[in-house]
């Protein structure tokens, strides 16, 4: 059984996270990877962006759509890490130079925005990459990645 604050939609998990998020600074080197913590925020609220409807990833051939369909159950039944530097799709890479304290209010106005998709009953049943999804799934894989982040900054 997963414990409660490895979700998103857990209110004291969100708390935790702005936490984190509010002690980076825009000097935190990375452990791995190429972005800046910047960069990363605002990869961070991306992503986001796609739970609130915001950003549409493009369909990923079949056989990848299987990879992530069965990474997702893998994810859940173990509560395993997101591996370092994975892939991720074009949409949401982040190459250009951010202002650090745009990037960290933007990300924190999209966990607000997640919260309220979340409370409307909004959620997409569906990513383009995991296959359906649960509004637990969502809470789950949000936290499992902006905490990924957070580790990769050693916050």
């Amino acid at each position: 059984m997963l414990r409660p604050e490895c979700n998103l939609n857990n209110p004291q998990t969100r708390k935790l996270i702005k936490s984190r998020i509010n002690g980076l600074t825009a000097d935190t080197r990375p452990r791995w990877g190429k972005m800046n913590s910047a960069q990363m925020l605002r990869h961070c609220s991306l992503i986001l962006g796609v739970a609130c409807g915001e950003v549409r990833l493009p369909s990923p051939p079949w056989f990848i759509r299987i990879i992530g369909i069965i990474t997702r159950l893998e994810l859940r039944l173990f509560n395993n890490g997101i591996p370092p530097c994975m892939p991720t799709f074009q949409v949401v890479v982040v190459n250009e130079n951010c202002n650090f304290e745009t990037a960290r209010n933007r990300l924190l106005t999209a966990i607000d925005n997640y919260e309220e998709v979340l409370i409307r009953g909004r959620l997409p049943q569906e990513h383009a990459l995991f296959g359906k999804m649960t509004v637990d799934d969502w809470g789950f894989l949000e936290y499992k990645h902006i905490h990924h982040h957070l580790k990769q900054f050693n916050n």
